[in-house]
């Protein structure tokens, strides 16, 4: 068309157009300084960096005291170096093992890793928080030579130039050798060569496939894997090492399949007592209360070296032939005064009062019955001993016997099955599980019918310390062990303060269930246990004799005893009122020798219902907090009506007899009364 341009005008970009363009270069420009700014700061770092000999020479390292209550020195954990190991002398099973475990792409990254960050990521955002880490080899390096380990933005943005600057100034396989001779590996053990003289007792040129997954294993948490910790452990880990090698195409799934670390052996220090046992549980505490790695450290503990000294005594004196013990007592706060975890820390470091699962047997009924008296019940109300199936399960007394109608008293004093779990089907399994996990058991619980009677594995520390709860008038006993933490230049790094009291049960329940294990001691199974003071307490025996228990307090001490074997086989004649009732006696009597005595706190005062609040009702102080069934924190303000015991009992209202009181001689009436009605006899007047 005649006047018209044959040139059309370019169309003009929109707004956001402008703006995207606009970021994409600001972006590239940004980029570009970035980077231009890390490849100054990495040129920096190597200039500054040390030579390689310089970096050879061992740290001074960390020496931590470890102090009883009264100041007494327990033990010094110093820091132990062996001989230094060329790349060449190191065992190919430990490097490749260490790239498994901790650094994949090893041989290829510039010295991070960003396909491990990108993972890292996504996977502490998905969890909320940081669950996994992304250092490389290098990194670590880095961190352990020049930095400290606070978990700041600041401390990762260094560790990752230092780690760009080393990778520039030494090959792979000088920092695969640095790396090897320097980390941390638990035990007070720097490199390799020390790490496997203090477990194996022998240099590493000498350390195969498994020994060198248990040492590569040990570096994500040393104080956590270390065999003087938990041997266990370290083991589990060790195969877990395993097979990231065999994925990682390290060894081939034969050689995977042929590994046993099961079969490897600890050495440990003939000159170490048994007061290890407490000392390696207070080492493994350390790194989450302070992240001081260089400077010496004092510990000061709530170990009462008397109490040490009278539970060793009592584990050496009271063995049963063939099987291990573990004794652990603490104060109704929770401060473990004494622990012992096997017979000869200097042959077996296994702590058996920490780390060990094991069945607790009737030890267990202490959940059922603190369900039952939160529903009302009490030490007098009246329940049936008799025959019963719960499904394919029918539990019977270890007597054979069942004596009908008996009080809850008597049923819990004589460990009758039937009640305990009777009780437990009434109220409802998840709620004995919920008791048990509010009282502090954190390992899995089983919903079985079978579980009323401890068919579900825990640890002895964790049953002592529920039992310290009752202790307590029914507020929580977490067991602690570390009272403070200073330096050799006397900053002070930790002192402990008294935690905010958390009431588990109501005052008056925890005082019932005083009253009831006061009579298992005075006159049911635990008679064997007794001290010559008030007492009260319950014994645990396992199926086939395997495990045999007694939990015990005094208002002044608190103490729990196990014996058995590390292969859980069963043992002739063994039962919770037998040898570990003697063995607790004789720990106790020497433990409180000249402590004055006091009574037991088991006398009942009922709060009047309705007419005063809740939070009184429960003897909650402020600022305190009370915890529901699966352990979850309640507001006193709202408590479950289901918590609130019966105004009155049956025996209260007249509705029954007055029980007779639980004496030997009401037992062996109560067999006698049962053998006649068997026989077809009249009862006896």
């Amino acid at each position: 068309m005649k006047g018209t341009s044959s040139r059309r005008k370019a169309p003009r970009r929109s707004l956001i157009g402008r703006i995207v363009f606009g970021l994409i270069g600001w972006g590239a420009i940004l980029a570009l300084l970035g980077t231009l700014g890390l490849a100054l700061a990495v040129a920096v770092s190597m200039a500054s960096l040390p030579g390689y000999s310089e970096m050879m020479k061992s740290p001074q390292g960390q020496s931590v005291v470890i102090r009883a209550a009264d100041g007494t020195e327990l033990v010094t954990v110093g820091p132990s170096y062996g001989a230094w190991l060329p790349y060449d002398r190191i065992p190919r099973e430990m490097i490749e093992a260490m790239k498994a475990v901790e650094d994949r792409r090893f041989d290829w990254h510039p010295g991070i890793d960003p396909f491990g960050i990108a993972r890292a990521a996504v996977v502490n955002f998905r969890a909320g928080g940081t669950v996994e880490g992304a250092s490389t080899i290098t990194q670590q390096l880095a961190r352990n030579l020049f930095l400290t380990r606070k978990q700041t933005y600041g401390r990762k943005l260094r560790e990752a130039v230092l780690a760009l600057a080393m990778e520039r100034r030494f090959t792979k396989k000088q920092i695969m050798e640095l790396y090897l001779n320097r980390v941390y590996f638990g035990g007070g053990a720097y490199g390799i060569d020390a790490a496997s003289r203090k477990f194996y007792g022998h240099p590493a040129t000498e350390l195969d496939l498994e020994k060198s997954a248990i040492i590569a294993g040990l570096v994500k948490a040393p104080s956590r894997y270390a065999p003087t910790a938990d041997p266990e452990r370290a083991r589990s880990r060790a195969r877990v090492v395993i097979g990231t090698m065999r994925e990682s195409g390290a060894i081939s799934p034969a050689e995977a399949a042929a590994a046993d670390v099961g079969a490897v052996r600890f050495v440990v220090d003939r000159d170490q007592g048994d007061v290890r046992y407490f000392t390696d549980w207070v080492l493994t505490q350390l790194e989450t209360l302070t992240d001081e790695a260089d400077e010496a450290l004092d510990v000061t503990t709530s170990l009462n070296p008397r109490h040490q000294a009278a539970a060793e005594a009592a584990v050496h004196s009271q063995m049963v032939a063939g099987t291990q013990a573990a004794v652990v007592s603490m104060r109704a706060d929770g401060a473990v005064t004494a622990m012992v975890g096997g017979r000869d820390y200097a042959t077996s470091m296994y702590n058996r009062a920490v780390v060990a699962r094991r069945q607790p047997g009737s030890s267990w009924k202490l959940f059922d019955y603190l369900v039952a008296l939160e529903e009302g019940m009490t030490p007098d109300s009246r329940v049936v001993d008799e025959p019963l199936t719960i499904g394919n399960w029918s539990p019977r007394n270890s007597n054979g016997r069942y004596l009908g109608s008996v009080t809850l008293r008597q049923a819990f004093a004589l460990s009758i099955n039937t009640v305990a779990a009777r009780l437990a089907q009434q109220y409802g399994y998840d709620r004995v599980a919920g008791m048990a996990r509010r009282f502090g058991i954190t390992t899995p619980i089983s919903t079985q019918p079978a579980m009323a009677l401890g068919s579900s594995e825990t640890t002895l520390l964790e049953m002592t310390s529920a039992y310290a709860a009752i202790a307590a008038r029914g507020v929580e006993a977490r067991p602690w062990a570390i009272q403070s933490i200073t330096t050799s230049s006397g900053r002070t790094l930790y002192n402990r303060e008294p935690e905010t009291p958390r009431v588990l049960v109501a005052p008056f329940v925890a005082a019932y269930m005083t009253d009831m294990l006061r009579a298992a001691v005075e006159a049911g199974t635990g008679r064997a246990a007794q001290i010559g003071r008030p007492l009260a307490g319950k014994t645990g025996t396992t199926s086939s004799n395997k495990d045999g228990l007694f939990i015990g307090f005094t208002p002044e001490l608190v103490a729990g005893v196990w014996i058995g074997r590390d292969d859980a086989k069963a043992v002739r004649g063994l039962a919770g009122g037998q040898a570990p009732a003697r063995l607790f006696s004789a720990f106790m009597a020497k433990a409180l020798s000249g402590v004055a005595i006091s009574d037991l706190e088991d006398q009942v005062e009922q709060p009047e219902y309705g007419s005063e609040p809740d939070a009184e009702a429960y003897g909650i102080v402020p600022g305190s907090e009370l915890f529901g069934e699966g352990g979850e924190t309640l507001d006193p303000g709202a408590l479950d009506p289901s918590l609130a015991p019966v105004a009155e009992s049956p025996v209260q209202t007249g509705a029954l007899p007055e029980p007779e009181p639980l004496t030997d001689r009401w037992l062996e009436d109560a067999v006698r009364q049962e053998r006649r009605q068997q026989a077809g006899q009249a009862p006896a007047p």
